[in-house]
């Protein structure tokens, strides 16, 4: 059963739900956000603004699919670059409810399948603040490996935090 498929316009207003009921619970991984963030027309405003850049191949967005497919999530790959590099990050969240099945999991091992077959990326790059484990032990299990560490690397929840950094390659076999 697949767990993504493309971010739509429409799908703002379930975000902005899901959003401002998981805030507490994303918080620790996330920027702050300005209230705006968690309404329907803050959602709208990221929505368009993600397929933009999609439409302009600089990004591929994705909502994550609970069992019974309702939105639960989103995974993004952002900063595509394309020439000799052929890379991007990856970013996702999951909705409190939803961890903890395996769903975060196979969306990212989703989004690495298309990364590398229909995109035609060479590689990912994610990075976890260092007590993400659970967001480590996904990227674990779908072939990433730490390369890296990076201090003060962005800004979340309100200071700039240190993150481990995971790569996976095209071609490079999953652990599960």
């Amino acid at each position: 059963m697949t767990v993504i498929r493309q971010l739509e316009s429409t799908d703002a207003a379930t975000l902005a739900e899901l959003l401002d009921r998981n805030r507490a619970f994303l918080a620790p991984w996330e920027p702050v956000r300005p209230p705006s963030y968690f309404t329907v027309a803050g959602q709208q405003e990221v929505v368009e603004a993600s397929l933009q850049l999609q439409a302009d191949d600089r990004a591929f967005c994705q909502v994550i699919l609970d069992a019974d497919g309702a939105v639960a999530g989103r995974i993004n790959l952002n900063n595509i670059v394309r020439g000799p590099f052929l890379s991007a990050s990856v970013g996702y969240w999951l909705s409190e409810h939803a961890g903890g099945h395996g769903l975060a999991t196979r969306a990212v091992g989703e989004l690495a399948e298309l990364a590398f077959s229909s995109l035609g990326l060479h590689r990912l790059e994610a990075g976890t603040i260092p007590e993400n484990f659970r967001s480590q032990t996904v990227l674990r299990r779908n072939g990433f490996v730490q390369f890296g560490y990076a201090p003060a690397y962005l800004n979340i929840a309100g200071r700039f935090q240190d993150h481990l950094l995971f790569q996976k390659l095209s071609g490079e076999t999953t652990v599960n």
